[in-house]
């Protein structure tokens, strides 16, 4: 913890997806940053679909117990050509909000060219780069699996945009 700072704010960062969510959480003190931990909820294909939605509430359930953030923050998923594959994300993503609202979180929502712009500086940001610079921002962070890194970035985008408004008054 920097000298002189108080308790950490700390953010759960949530890249939402059926198959792979990816999950990070930091602690911040204004722009100063920390790595705590970060993976991935798989859920198995064979399972059926409810089962697979309730997979991941359980997980982050037990993320959410485990690390004890002051706030969540999830990236807003696109609208692709598969309209079946695009509402089972919705439903996902509906879980992926879900968890951390239950828990009495705020949850935040930033759209994928924000996070990207607030990691790497530009909105359009290939992955690899927004992973090379997670662990650039997060030393310790492996952030091997791009879902999970996806998570840390979305993290600290929030980290950010609260430290901002802080910083200017609007909080």
């Amino acid at each position: 913890m920097p000298d002189g700072a108080s308790r950490p704010f700390r953010v759960l960062g949530l890249d939402p997806g059926l198959a792979a969510t990816g999950w990070g959480v930091i602690d911040a003190w204004g722009t100063a940053l920390r790595h705590v931990a970060d993976g991935v909820v798989e859920t198995d294909a064979a399972d059926d679909f409810p089962a697979r939605l309730a997979a991941i509430h359980l997980a982050l359930a037990a993320i959410l117990a485990r690390y004890r953030p002051d706030s969540a923050a999830v990236e807003e998923t696109f609208v692709n050509r598969n309209a079946r594959s695009t509402l089972k994300l919705g439903q996902a993503r509906g879980v992926v909000l879900l968890a951390p609202a239950l828990a009495g979180l705020p949850v935040a929502e930033y759209q994928a060219t924000a996070v990207k712009r607030a990691v790497t500086g530009q909105g359009h940001a290939a992955k690899v780069q927004v992973q090379a610079m997670v662990r650039r921002l997060l030393p310790g962070a492996a952030a091997g699996r791009p879902d999970a890194a996806d998570a840390l970035a979305v993290a600290i985008c929030h980290a950010h945009t609260r430290a901002s408004l802080v910083r200017f008054g609007a909080t």
